[in-house]
């Protein structure tokens, strides 16, 4: 196998009955599938100009920290609320089944600072959109967001559209 989609496993009717759930850890189980996946990441991070990457928990740590160690840049967790020890900000923001909040630590992003944002999946775009809007709140500038796999069904590019979004593999209407 040598197409990243090849590792994506998927499991009808997970979590529950109709949908068809996309499992990235499947990348994760195949050294030369994470390996692939990272290489295509800093191929598409090129392309972007960046001081910093910020991930998301947790899978956007697990793919945005060796990207950021390739490229010799920092990388920003934003974490769930109350994981950070550190002076913070939050943002809550909306699930299909209720709410969730995150939180990035306030001296991770200065005044002006490029950052390259990440998560393993682009689905309603909530959760990467309420991180950007806390890497704005903190001065910083989100001047890209890449993600693993998209689907591009559910919308979630549109909540994106003032970013320049990109997704690995993108799955619509399966």
């Amino acid at each position: 196998m040598n197409r990243l989609e090849d590792y994506i496993i998927s499991i009808p009717d997970f979590p529950k009955k109709g949908i068809n759930f996309r499992d990235v850890t499947g990348i994760l189980d195949h050294g030369e599938a994470l390996r692939l996946s990272i290489d295509m990441l800093k191929d598409v991070a090129e392309e972007f100009e960046f001081d910093a990457v910020a991930g998301v928990e947790s899978r956007g740590f697990i793919f945005g920290t060796p990207l950021a160690y390739l490229l010799g840049v920092p990388f920003i967790p934003v974490r769930k609320a109350g994981k950070l020890p550190r002076k913070k900000v939050k943002a809550t923001y909306q699930l299909e089944y209720g709410e969730a909040a995150i939180e990035i630590h306030e001296e991770s992003v200065y005044k002006g600072m490029r950052i390259l944002l990440l998560d393993d999946l682009l689905a309603t775009g909530g959760t990467l959109e309420a991180a950007a809007g806390l890497i704005e709140e903190l001065g910083g500038v989100v001047t890209g967001i890449l993600s693993v796999i998209e689907l591009s069904d559910l919308g979630g590019r549109k909540k994106l559209e003032k970013y320049e979004v990109r997704s690995l593999v993108e799955y619509a209407g399966e």
